[in-house]
């Protein structure tokens, strides 16, 4: 099953890394955002099913963005999955006050995860 995504990461060499392998895996990378501003516009122009987007986006906040993208989303809500380098203990709390769907390592980032999030399972460790 594939579905449509937006990525959204200040680091350009993951950006295009990461769209290959989810391409390959039957993806549809709508495309790319480097920061906030770009990710909301694209976000109602394209109208993506997923966003994932990078917990640490420069100077910028990936979680004051996924609520930002669920607090302006119009008809309907893409599904925000929030990523990091980081493990997801070390933003325990933060991640538990997120409405983001869910929270994928980097590290295992492939299509098969974000299938397991979307579909309420548990997520990668």
């Amino acid at each position: 099953m594939g579905f449509s995504v937006l990525m959204v990461d200040d680091s350009a060499p993951f950006l295009e890394a990461a769209r290959t392998l989810l391409e390959r895996e039957g993806l549809e990378v709508l495309d790319v955002a480097s920061n906030s501003a770009q990710a909301l516009d694209k976000v109602e122009q394209l109208r993506p099913e997923v966003v994932l987007v990078d917990i640490n986006l420069g100077a910028e906040s990936g979680f004051d963005l996924a609520r930002r993208l669920l607090d302006d989303a119009k008809d309907r809500w893409p599904t925000v999955i929030l990523m990091s380098t980081h493990a997801a203990a070390d933003f325990a709390e933060l991640l538990a006050e997120s409405p983001a769907s869910g929270f994928l390592p980097k590290s295992q980032l492939s299509a098969d995860a974000i299938r397991l999030i979307l579909n309420g399972r548990v997520e990668p460790e």
